[in-house]
């Protein structure tokens, strides 16, 4: 049985832009599908790329997609980001996650001074800087920077990584260091082998993410080699700068669990034309219930991946048009990334549902992609929580904007 190309919908609904549409990334990424296919269990087991796949991507340039042109990245356009990351995740969540994660961070290098940029992404071959979310490190200052110590967690692809980027509270004095009335919080860049990688992460889905703990202890870092978690001024590049890094991070993972789902439904065309399930008559795929699932599912991952083109094309036209971008759009951007997230989690649901027994073994693919798409939705950027965010805004209620 034959799965839908969805080639149709791999044109996104945006205006010609400053940059232009640079395809050559999205043909690297449907060039590296089959090593990456045939990558996806040993990932899976080691709970991290192969050393050859992120070489491979990395020198395809995609973990530097939306570095800054001006100092050697590639300063995509966000809507062609997506679709890359969408296209990597139709092989595998986990490489999509990870070059997401990876990419995203690299937007910090708009906010440096370009030769510190440069000697953090570009001056090391395949330099790829891995973070963490939450500001639970501290860093102390001192003449020409800070010392720095803490254990953080959720550093995806950090094993692979040249640099860490601990996120840590300023303390001065021996206080909190405040700024526009909330304490001040900064990443801090350390060199990888001057943390302690810790091996943490032990889950059931997204494992080849590699999203382990580090620990850092009393590690000087030069100013030059910080920057501000939130509020940073730009100092180069264009529109990619110009909109919430939270969004950015939301759009991707969106693209991770759309492409995932893609790849779930065209695994379940080949199992329906090969299994004849327990009790009934003919082939899987013959089944009305069957057919009802694969109407739903095409109908959610079509309509979801839409809505996240939509959106993102509108936020991207705006930041290039005015430099600025809206609270409205920002919502929408919000909403479209929370929903296609639930809407490729319904449709795994879905989907191994309908397959019974054979996708509950491990190394069925579609128990992969159920595990995965289950972590996906544990995240921040798939909380249910922000349909209430934006029903919010919409109602003229106040919102906390960082959260937008």
């Amino acid at each position: 049985m034959q799965s839908s190309s969805f080639a149709s919908a791999d044109v996104s609904p945006y205006s010609p832009t400053e940059t232009g549409a640079q395809p050559s990334l999205l043909v690297a990424a449907r060039a590296l599908a089959p090593l990456i296919l045939a990558s996806a269990d040993e990932i899976d087991k080691a709970r991290e790329l192969p050393r050859s796949l992120f070489h491979a991507l990395a020198d395809a340039g995609l973990f530097h997609m939306a570095l800054p042109r001006a100092i050697g990245g590639a300063e995509l356009d966000f809507p062609d980001y997506v679709q890359v990351i969408e296209e990597i995740a139709k092989a595998d969540a986990s490489t999509a996650w990870a070059v997401n994660q990876g990419a995203t961070f690299s937007t910090y290098a708009a906010r440096m001074a370009p030769e510190v940029a440069r000697e953090i992404w570009i001056d090391t071959p395949r330099s790829v800087v891995a973070n963490t979310p939450g500001a639970t490190a501290k860093a102390v200052t001192v003449a020409g920077g800070y010392r720095v110590t803490g254990k953080q967690g959720f550093s995806t692809g950090c094993r692979h990584a040249s640099w860490i980027a601990a996120h840590a509270q300023v303390i001065e004095n021996g206080e909190v260091r405040m700024k526009n009335g909330k304490a001040e919080a900064r990443y801090l860049i350390v060199p990888v082998a001057q943390a302690e990688l810790l091996d943490t992460w032990h889950v059931r889905g997204m494992r080849g993410t590699g999203t382990h703990h580090f620990a850092i202890e009393d590690v000087f870092v030069p100013d030059a080699r910080t920057v501000l978690a939130a509020g940073a001024p730009q100092v180069s590049g264009g529109a990619r700068y110009r909109f919430p890094l939270t969004l950015s991070f939301a759009a991707g993972d969106a693209a991770v669990a759309l492409g995932l789902s893609r790849s779930c439904i065209n695994a379940f065309f080949e199992l329906a034309g090969s299994k004849t399930p327990r009790y009934v008559q003919g082939l899987l795929r013959e089944q009305a219930i069957t057919q009802f699932t694969v109407g739903q599912a095409e109908a959610a991952l079509r309509s979801g991946r839409a809505f996240l083109m939509e959106a993102g094309g509108e936020l991207w036209n705006e930041a290039i048009t005015t430099g600025a971008v809206s609270m409205e759009r920002r919502a929408t951007l919000r909403l479209a990334a929370t929903h296609a997230i639930r809407l490729a989690a319904h449709l795994v649901e879905s989907i191994y549902t309908i397959c019974g027994a054979t996708a509950a073994f491990e190394g069925n693919l579609i128990q992969r992609h159920f595990q995965d798409i289950h972590v996906i939705t544990q995240h921040v950027q798939g909380r249910l929580s922000h349909y209430e965010l934006v029903g919010q805004h919409w109602l003229g209620l106040p919102i906390e904007d960082a959260r937008l």
